[in-house]
């Protein structure tokens, strides 16, 4: 991953949500050669631990995505726009899906907007997600239809949010020739991951011999991509001229598990003595998300390299250092 990121020096990164997981692992890989721009309201951080927190490269400035102005000064002279903001995680979305859409819709707008009046804008790069292809998502392919549930489900309410952006990213590119690509993320885990997701509950409590909770009964099903891989397939977009005006799946479709056996190989490999719980879902859910590959592998390059055992023992070493 180094090796790719040799190829990008020199520039202004602007990272919208830079604090968050991904976020700040990939300005940790990018800011030793780059001057990078983190934009975050720092609900969620993830940076402030990291060893590159006070690098001399590293701007940080406080702000929300829905502030135009805001970020237009921030992002002057920007070469590269990651953006990452977002609200995500199905607790905070249900909680308040009016923000949920506002940040992610007209946070985005904003953010392409203050893009578009860059000169020599190199790429932007919006961050989607799965969810887009609905409640079961098999081998989904980027020109697959999108697939969302009944209105009034709150859990919908990022996925419409975060197609609209989809749509928004496209047709500035298709519109004003801005140099746009789009990746969806499935299921990305790893260390420094904040807010909800399963690895990492189920990680944190089985080092502390704590129960797993699912919700369900365990039988949905999920493909797993280590946080290397991702941040991979993003310097793969930076880099690759192809890639513009592209969307692109970013998973691991051979790391296939159902969330009960997520749990039970997070309990054998990390020598958990942790029970196993089930509790009764109280919102919508993903049964089936597995991604197709092809276009990223044809395209880009990418394959995923880390795989699921390696990455949970990678990610416990992390979780384990903070206990």
């Amino acid at each position: 991953m180094h090796d790719l990121a040799k190829a990008i020096s020199g520039k202004r990164i602007f990272v919208t949500g830079g604090a968050g997981f991904i976020g700040s692992t990939l300005v940790g890989v990018l800011v030793e050669q780059n001057e990078v721009v983190v934009y975050d309201n720092f609900a969620r951080d993830s940076l402030s631990n990291k060893p590159f927190a006070n690098h001399p490269n590293l701007i940080k400035r406080k702000g929300d995505v829905l502030d135009l102005p805001a970020i237009k000064d921030a992002m002057q002279g920007s070469d590269y726009v990651i953006h990452c903001a977002g609200i995500a995680g199905i607790d905070t979305v249900v909680k308040s899906p009016v923000t949920t859409m506002r940040v992610n819709m007209v946070g985005s707008a904003n953010v392409l907007e203050a893009a578009n009046e860059l000169e020599g804008l190199e790429r932007l790069i919006c961050f989607s997600t799965s969810e887009v292809f609905g409640q079961m998502a098999f081998r989904s392919e980027e020109t697959d239809c999108t697939s969302l549930g009944a209105v009034g489900e709150g859990r919908w309410t990022y996925a419409v949010s975060k197609l609209a952006e989809e749509h928004l990213n496209y047709a500035y590119h298709k519109e004003h020739g801005m140099p746009t690509v789009t990746v969806r993320p499935f299921n990305i885990y790893g260390p420094g991951q904040v807010g909800e997701g399963a690895m990492r509950a189920f990680v944190e409590n089985a080092l502390a011999e704590e129960p797993l909770m699912i919700w369900g009964d365990g039988t949905q099903i999920r493909s797993w991509c280590y946080v290397d891989d991702m941040l991979r397939a993003v310097l793969l977009c930076m880099i690759k001229p192809e890639a513009v005006g592209e969307s692109f799946n970013i998973g691991n479709q051979r790391d296939v598990v159902t969330i009960y056996g997520l749990a039970s190989t997070v309990v054998r490999v990390l020598g958990s003595k942790s029970e196993i719980i089930f509790r009764e879902k109280n919102s919508a859910d993903i049964e089936l998300r597995i991604p197709h590959v092809e276009k990223a592998s044809r395209i880009l390059g990418f394959e995923a390299e880390v795989f699921l055992e390696e990455g949970i023992r990678r990610t416990a070493e992390f979780y384990k250092a903070k206990m």
